[in-house]
């Protein structure tokens, strides 16, 4: 197959999806509205496509738009898949161009949606699309709502690479560079924005310091609020039991992980996490936000613990009860990584999605 697509250029969720098919031998193009390509994802099967920002704001789509329409006439992709219903789709559905499949990720139908001429395009974008995906049930509801046919509607989860996302030996090189040797560590992987709310980990840190001064923090990402977020932990007194390590490639995520002994998400907002996924992946016993399908994923008092938003003091309350419980821990680490093994395994899902591919080619050859 011939499969281009537009998606983000910094993103490993693109990343992902795209090395997929392109190490599977198909002939694939990636284009990118604005943002370089991250060195760290250049594939040499892929044939990469910057279109740069236009320097007059208002006419930026336009260039976009037409940017796009000669590349799509160039290569002629058997399929057109566009990640983003925002900008991105808006883009896709004015190409003209089909079998046009467009993905939303979360917040781009979640929050966007919620403004007026967003939810114009949005649901300008969705009509179009000949065939649109998601990664969680409440999305597909949300998709419907907003006027999308419930057979164009495919749920495809971004998946975990299970053999890479397993259990195993904590780095011992790792471990001393951190400083966290003989100390229980809670890790927490979302980036540092609003809608993920690592604030109320913060929060809750003191709580968990009164009952186990010795527990360590790991709050990896980058951010808009990493100055704000640094400046209340020096606020509460507790920037040395945390660790902020930036951004960490993907490659050795899972390193990080095995390092933990509880996972924490606390978004107000989401999808299906894929970082929680991965915890869960490696064993780790979670902690996450009662918002999009970590609910499905996270069996309360099964495999993990569902919490309300924004309450640090049942977070903290959860954490401790965790760490001082190693049996518990050990119980749940065991069905956490069946949980990931039997629903939401990388692979399965992008072979998915390429039988749909082909079903999408030969509905345009008939």
């Amino acid at each position: 197959m011939k499969l281009c697509f537009l998606a983000s250029a910094n993103s490993i969720h693109s990343f992902r999806w795209i090395k997929y098919f392109a190490n599977k031998g198909h002939e694939v193009y990636w284009l990118s509205l604005g943002k370089d390509l991250n060195p760290e994802y250049r594939m040499p099967k892929v044939k990469f496509f910057l279109i740069k920002k236009f320097p007059l704001k208002p006419l930026r789509p336009l260039f976009y738009l037409s940017s796009v329409k000669k590349i799509l006439k160039k290569i002629n992709p058997d399929v057109f898949h566009v990640h983003y219903v925002w900008i991105d789709g808006m883009i896709g559905a004015l190409s003209g161009f089909h079998p046009f499949v467009l993905t939303a990720w979360g917040s781009d139908i979640l929050v966007a949606g919620k403004n007026f001429l967003a939810k114009s395009l949005i649901k300008f974008a969705l009509r179009k699309a000949d065939l649109i995906t998601c990664d969680a049930e409440h999305m597909k509801e949300t998709i419907m709502k907003l006027g999308a046919k419930p057979e164009k509607i495919k749920i495809i989860y971004f998946g975990v690479d299970t053999k890479k996302f397993c259990p195993g030996p904590k780095d011992k090189e790792l471990i001393k560079k951190l400083g966290i040797e003989n100390c229980p560590v809670v890790i927490s992987l979302r980036n540092l924005e609003p809608i993920y709310d690592v604030e109320t980990l913060i929060r809750a840190i003191p709580l968990v310091l009164k009952e186990i001064p010795s527990v360590k923090f790991i709050i990896a990402g980058k951010g808009s609020e990493e100055k704000k977020l640094k400046n209340l932990a020096k606020e509460l007194r507790i920037s040395e039991s945390i660790r902020f390590v930036g951004w960490i490639n993907h490659e050795i995520l899972p390193d990080y992980l095995r390092l933990g002994d509880v996972y924490v998400s606390t978004s107000v907002s989401d999808s299906t996490s894929i970082s929680l996924l991965e915890a869960m992946a490696c064993g780790l016993p979670s902690i996450a936000t009662n918002v999009g399908d970590h609910p499905r994923v996270l069996k309360d008092g099964e495999n993990g613990f569902i919490i309300p938003v924004k309450s640090p003091e049942l977070l903290s309350e959860k954490i401790i009860y965790l760490l001082k419980n190693k049996e518990i821990r050990e119980k749940i680490k065991k069905f956490s990584r069946e949980t990931i093994v039997r629903s939401y395994n990388y692979f399965r899902e992008m072979a998915k999605i390429e039988n749909i591919y082909n079903e999408l080619i030969q509905m345009r050859k008939g």
